[in-house]
């Protein structure tokens, strides 16, 4: 039973949900979609991914880390993946899953919508809307509600819950009449480290230029290789996908031949070779990506001796790097040759 002074907002966390937007309707490329779940992994540690095309996100350990709203993260995360993958985003912003997740249905031009988490700006973004917009609600249970005279979310939550429940049944009128009212129980829950990392580049037109692939591909391993660093994996296998004008896909494996690493030496000279395996010739291709496969943690892998004074001393470099790129911003400092672009 319900009290006059029941709480209309449940307690809950800044969320980010994100929605990926102007792909095909079965959803992103998966390649695509693992890039964006990782770059969004970069700026909070809780995420959840909800194929085939959408995020959730807990933000609330990032705003004290980064000392900033989550609007900004927000901003920050639909710039990237712009300026990475030439993806449009849409973001909703709000103090629970729901709130984010209707938000990010009508972000706008400026790609991102935020919901205060106050009692007032949550009954303001629900109570005007109608009730077949309520996250969650199917077309039958819309029908009805209305035939009922329920028209818009904020009567339904205006209603005693057990009203709702002779309407909709038990269980269901409950979910729902919380979600009019601001409450979402639901937890994120973040999946584990994954058994592999990808890292993609999409071109802003289709190319033929081979160098323009080597640097995207190179460009993919730094990346790649800082990220298993930052998280003390090493990957076993590597994977080149390139993905063709007609969105045809071709992929190449292959064993890391030291044995595990995370070096980005070890991954731009695989990755080179895989993508001479290819024997490309006049193929149009509109992206890249470079996917570590079978991580393990860094840990329990032996480093293998080379004798190769070139590459010990870039590996005794890598450190340095790391943590310029950690102060400054990832990307900061890395191989001229990994940013040539397509023309």
């Amino acid at each position: 039973m319900t009290t006059a002074h029941e709480q209309t907002v449940g307690p809950g966390s800044p969320v980010l949900h994100l929605r990926m937007l102007g792909e095909r309707p079965a959803g992103v490329d998966e390649n695509l979609f693992r890039a964006v779940l990782e770059l969004v992994g970069d700026v909070t540690p809780v995420v959840q991914a909800l194929p085939p095309s959408a995020v959730v996100a807990d933000v609330s350990g990032s705003l004290r880390y980064w000392n900033r709203d989550p609007a900004w993260l927000a901003r920050v995360i639909r710039a990237r993946v712009a300026a990475q993958f030439g993806l449009d985003v849409g973001i909703g912003v709000g103090p629970n899953w729901v709130i984010a997740a209707m938000a990010s249905r009508e972000t706008g031009g400026c790609g991102i919508r935020a919901v205060g988490s106050g009692r007032g700006d949550v009954e303001a973004f629900l109570h005007p809307r109608p009730v077949g917009e309520l996250y969650g609600v199917g077309k039958q249970q819309a029908g009805l509600l209305t035939a009922f005279g329920v028209h818009t979310i904020g009567l339904l939550g205006s209603l005693p819950l057990g009203t709702v429940q002779r309407v909709l049944g038990g269980q269901p009128g409950r979910l729902l009449w919380e979600r009019a009212r601001g409450v979402d129980r639901r937890a994120i829950v973040p999946t584990g480290l994954p058994r592999s990392s990808s890292a993609l580049r999409r071109f802003p037109t289709d190319t033929l230029d081979p160098e323009v692939l080597r640097a995207a591909l190179l460009s993919c391993a730094v990346e790649l290789g800082e990220r298993l660093r930052s998280r003390d994996q090493a990957a076993k296998a590597l994977t080149v996908s390139l993905t063709f004008s007609d969105r045809t896909q071709l992929t190449r494996t292959r064993q890391v031949p030291l044995g595990p690493s995370a070096h980005t030496e070890d991954l731009r000279e695989l990755a080179y070779d895989l993508y001479d395996t290819l024997g490309l010739q006049r193929a149009r291709v509109r992206g890249v990506a470079l996917r570590g496969e079978q991580l393990v943690d860094a840990g329990q892998v032996a480093e293998q001796l080379t004798l190769d004074d070139l590459r010990d001393r870039r590996l005794r470099t890598e450190p340095i790097i790391d943590a310029l790129n950690r102060r400054f911003g990832q990307g900061t400092v890395g191989p001229a040759a990994a940013f040539r672009r397509a023309g």
